[in-house]
């Protein structure tokens, strides 16, 4: 149980506060404008939160929180609950940015009607305001637009189709895959998809698919020529296990500063350091001495007893 309270009315930034509330168009307005678009996954209310603070646009609550969060070895088992669960918990956390969320792997696989009946899930359970699905999935892209949810597309390295990629390698590596790339991307724009994450490949074939696209591209591991980026949040403050990618940019160590602060803790605990007298409750005066008074009475009452039980027991 915690004693401790969060308040959600208000905000640490009030500058946010007065800027507008990112929507799809708005992202649009952002590649028009040549205003680069900032985006960061998150997965709970207080990494949420932050992120909003900080003026990001765009927070992904992505399929990789299986493996940040879950423990997952890759981000094939999550499921929609678990991705709804941890999307209500960012929705909460955010006031600006556009909340995307994730459809996890097999969510959008089977019918049409499945996958449009699932993304709607996270429009009406989660509080999301758009999702994104991987691959060159025009219909479905066509299908969730005209059902009134927007829609972020992902091309190249689509971590959900880890298996039949063999790993995770930088895809479109030559001219041909790169075509194929672009025409899929166009593909999808035209569909309806209101943004394109292009994830692990060459930053030249990101620079032409963006160039060319309407809407705008949120690179990660695509190079810097892509109208917006993203990281995971975990992998920005060092808070992975794995070594990091070539495209991650470690802001912080938030790893080390945690383990730190906790083997402190653990240590004052073992010392008796903490809690102090200051970061205990006190009773009233009155009622403190009402009860070291009780206390002493009864310490009296045990200590006779234990007396006369003595005296009984050395004349037996």
């Amino acid at each position: 149980m915690s004693l401790t309270h969060f308040p959600t009315g208000s905000r640490s930034s009030t500058a946010l506060t007065t800027l507008p509330k990112v929507t799809m168009p708005a992202l649009a307005e952002m590649k028009r404008q040549g205003k680069p678009i900032a985006a960061l996954t998150a997965y709970d209310y207080a990494s949420a939160r932050i992120v909003d603070e900080a003026g990001i646009d765009l927070v992904l609550v992505g399929d990789s929180l299986a493996m940040v969060v879950l423990g997952y070895e890759n981000t094939l088992p999550v499921t929609v609950d678990e991705m709804l669960h941890h999307t209500r918990a960012v929705r909460r956390g955010v006031s600006r940015a556009l909340v995307v969320a994730d459809m996890p792997f097999g969510s959008y696989h089977a019918s049409l009607a499945e996958a449009v009946a699932n993304a709607a899930r996270f429009l009406k359970e989660g509080g999301a305001e758009a999702v994104k699905v991987e691959g060159p999935r025009t219909e479905l892209v066509r299908a969730l637009t005209a059902a009134e949810i927007p829609v972020v597309g992902h091309l190249g390295l689509t971590p959900q189709s880890v298996h039949r990629m063999g790993g995770y390698r930088v895809q479109a590596r030559t001219v041909e895959a790169a075509r194929r790339l672009k025409g899929d991307a166009r593909a999808l724009a035209a569909a309806g998809a209101g943004a394109l994450v292009l994830e692990g490949i060459p930053r030249e074939a990101a620079e032409a698919i963006t160039a060319e696209l309407d809407i705008p591209t949120i690179g990660i591991g695509a190079g810097p020529g892509c109208d917006g980026q993203i990281l995971v949040f975990h992998d920005l403050l060092g808070l992975t296990f794995a070594p990091a990618a070539r495209f991650v940019r470690r802001y912080a160590d938030a790893g080390a500063l945690i383990r730190s602060a906790v083997e402190h803790y653990r240590e004052d605990v073992e010392h008796r350091a903490f809690p102090s007298d200051a970061e205990s409750y006190h009773l009233p005066g009155a009622a403190r001495r009402n009860l070291r008074m009780e206390f002493d009475e009864s310490e009296a009452i045990v200590n006779r007893d234990a007396v006369e039980e003595w005296e009984e027991f050395t004349h037996s």
